[in-house]
């Protein structure tokens, strides 16, 4: 989270914890829509920290990541919410379901690797 947001540790901890309810919901049928609604929304309000990532050596270095690592994390979030939208919908197409599950599993590769 950069630090120049006010509020900087509530931003950290309240992420963190709406992460963590909107994982549970989409577990349980009957709020998976709006749990993956708030990953979704979720994800874009967190994607200015990705940026921040990328730019500070001081957070890469924390992370123990490279500025690659961290360029190469950006576009992963769009299918991150792709896969949001998905898990929102109670009905979608056959071709989109295939396509999600594609892009799953680069995704998951990818963030298991971290």
């Amino acid at each position: 989270m950069p630090p120049y947001l006010p509020f900087h540790d509530f931003f950290v901890y309240s992420s963190g914890f709406f992460e963590i309810l909107f994982g549970f919901m989409i577990l349980l049928k009957k709020f998976r829509s709006v749990g993956a609604l708030g990953i979704f929304f979720l994800l874009i309000l967190v994607f200015p920290a990705n940026i921040y990532l990328y730019q500070s050596s001081n957070a890469q270095e924390i992370l123990s990541i490279t500025k690659m690592d961290a360029l190469i994390r950006l576009p992963f979030q769009i299918p991150l919410l792709i896969l949001a939208y998905w898990h929102s919908k109670d009905f979608n197409s056959r071709f989109f379901n295939i396509f999600c599950l594609i892009i799953f599993i680069p995704t998951i590769i990818y963030f298991l690797t971290l």
